[in-house]
Parts: structure tokens; sequence; C-alpha cells
């Protein structure tokens, strides 16, 4: 449920200017779609004709864009930053109704705060700690010895299993499953044997998980998310990956084990990344790239097979759209070395 806010307080707030009447928002909507009660924002100078057709009651704009502009706007240094900080404000989280439902399963050994919120059918283990403002929604399932910090919430669903700890503000959402078995076994000569997973699964402050993500346990050392991660939905993280600070991976990425990425790095969706490698600081990894080495420098990497620099793929792959053009003369040059060197075995 949103909130009404002076777009006056909201430019104070987060540094932005407000450039004409000082407009009563109640929502965020885009530039097509806005109304007189809403905040839009232009982040792409391509949609800059929709400025003055738009029915936006007030505009979060670069200073570029903003001149001749006259209707209500806020000058701001990243338009589309702004919208997000200010999103925030007019669709703040809902307040934690503390309590325990009278369906959930609390073990008596487990220590949940009476300021936490525990909803219908949850089920809580021996040992775990769940602290002051947390919310547990319906039917999720933390498993023993689980630490929740501080105004964690979990969405209905989400399955955390023995000993994974959570750092404060985190946000999972439905279906998650953090601290499952990594996939480990070792191959006996005419079967598998199991490689019990003893390590654990530690979530940094401020992180958020998305739907129907996994994130396995630890072989042996633990699996690590940094602080204020953002892992989005249907991504398998194996066991021992470490993942740095900032760093952000959308939809259905894969992470085999024990790879190290860094912090402030962008996984596009569907990359899939092999085990055992390391990716630097400020790595940029593009949709559907097959990362198999290591990348050791900053900079874009894509391509399906094999990964190398973007700006090299997007070389070879104009190349790539004359293969059969090059062949063709190939083989017609092929002809002609034949032709000529059989004509100067007649002359011989």
């Amino acid at each position: 449920m949103s909130t009404s806010i002076r777009i006056s307080e909201l430019a104070t707030r987060f540094g932005a200017v407000l450039h004409g009447d000082d407009v009563l928002v109640a929502r965020v909507a885009s530039l097509e779609s806005a109304g007189p009660d809403a905040l839009s924002f232009l982040a792409n100078p391509r949609f800059k004709s929709l400025l003055e057709t738009s029915q936006a009651g007030v505009i979060a704009v670069r200073a570029a864009d903003a001149a001749g502009l006259q209707r209500p706007h806020v000058v701001a240094k990243d338009p589309y930053l702004f919208y997000a900080l200010a999103a925030q404000q007019l669709y703040p989280r809902r307040q934690v109704n503390p309590g325990v439902h009278p369906s959930a399963c609390i073990d008596p050994a487990a220590n949940v705060s009476e300021a936490a919120e525990i909803g219908p059918n949850v089920v809580v283990g021996a040992g775990a700690v769940i602290d002051a403002g947390c919310v547990v929604m319906a039917n999720s399932y933390v498993g023993a010895h689980v630490e929740l910090g501080r105004d964690v919430l979990l969405h209905p669903g989400v399955t955390l299993m023995d000993g994974c700890v959570i750092g404060d503000r985190v946000v999972i959402h439905p279906g998650a499953v953090l601290g499952s078995d990594g996939f480990g076994n070792a191959w006996a000569g005419d079967h598998w044997e199991k490689i019990p997973q003893v390590g654990r699964v530690l979530i940094g402050d401020d992180v958020e998980i998305g739907s129907c993500t996994t994130i396995d346990r630890g072989a042996l050392e633990d699996t690590i998310i940094g602080q204020g991660a953002r892992i989005d939905n249907l991504i398998q993280i194996a066991h021992n990956v470490e993942i740095g600070a900032h760093t952000a991976l959308a939809g259905c990425v894969g992470i085999a084990g024990s790879t190290k990425i860094g912090a402030r790095c962008q996984i596009g969706g569907a990359a899939m990344i092999s085990g055992h490698l390391e990716i630097c600081d400020g790595a940029v990894v593009l949709g559907g790239t097959l990362v198999a080495k290591s990348i050791r420098e900053p900079g874009a990497y894509g391509g399906p097979y094999p990964m190398q620099a973007h700006s090299d793929w997007v070389k070879n792959a104009a190349q790539l759209r004359h293969l059969g053009e090059l062949a063709q003369r190939v083989r017609q040059l092929e002809k002609n070395m034949a032709s000529l060197k059989a004509a100067a075995g007649d002359e011989e």
C-alpha cells in the first residue's frame, strides 16, 4: 500500500532540485501510464518526446533534459536512482505484526524475539534464533541453529536448512531454498558415494534473494553471499561459492562449485559459470555467456562460446555472418588453383 508525499520532501531528502509546483505524489508510474498523482522519470533521452505528452504530476530528469520543460519536474543526477529511492518512500515495507500464529510449530529450544512475526504453518527448529523485526511468512521452514538477524523478511514457502546464518534486513522471496546439500559425489568404480556437505550458507546484511533460487551449503567451507548482493529468481549457486558485496545476478544464472566472484560485479541472465574460477571486482558478464576461465581484469565479457572480451566478441561475430560466403570463395580459389596447376602440367 502506498502513501502520499510532497515532491519537495523527496527532492530535499535525495539531493534533487524541484522546479515548479510542489506536487503531492502517491505512486510511481511510467511516462505513458502516469496520472496527476504520479511521479515518473526519464532515464533514457531516446524517450524525451514523451515528456510533453505524459500526464505525470512530476517527472525526474537530468539537467540536460530539463531545458524548456514547462511542467513540475525535479532535476536529479540520476533520475532512475531518484525514482528508486522515492518509490521506497511511497511504498514502505508493511509494519511487523509481532506474534506467533497458532498453527506455527516452534521448537522449545528456539529463541524467537517477541518483536518478530511468525506466520501460519511456519516451522522453527531447535536452537534457531530469530531477531526482532523479522517476518517469517506462511509455510516457511527455519531449520535447527539457523540465525536470522534483525528485520529479515522471509516470504511464503522459504526453506532455510540447518545452520544458515542470515544478516540484517535480508529479503528472501517465495520458494527459495538455502542450505540444501551441494552436489558432492565420489565415483567408486561402479557407483557414486555421497560426500557429506558440512559447511554452511552465510548471507550478509541487506541481501535480496529471488524466488525459487537455490544456494547450496558448503562441502567443507561455507558458501558466502556478501553484503548488499542482489540475486534474481531461478538462480543456482553451488557449494563453496563466494559472491562479493553488491554484486548482482540476473535470472537463471548457474554458478558451479568453489567459484569466487568479486564485489560490484554484474552477471547477466542465463550466464553459466564453471567451477573453481575467480572473477575480479567490477566484472560484467553479459547474458547467455559461458564463463569457462577466470576473469582477471574488470570489463564487459560476452559470447556463448568461447567467452572473450565483449569488444573482441562483437568483431568476431561480425565476421561469422560472412562465414558461408568466405567458405564459398575459398572453394572457388581452390578450384582455380587446381585449374592453374593442371594447365601448368599440360604446358610441361
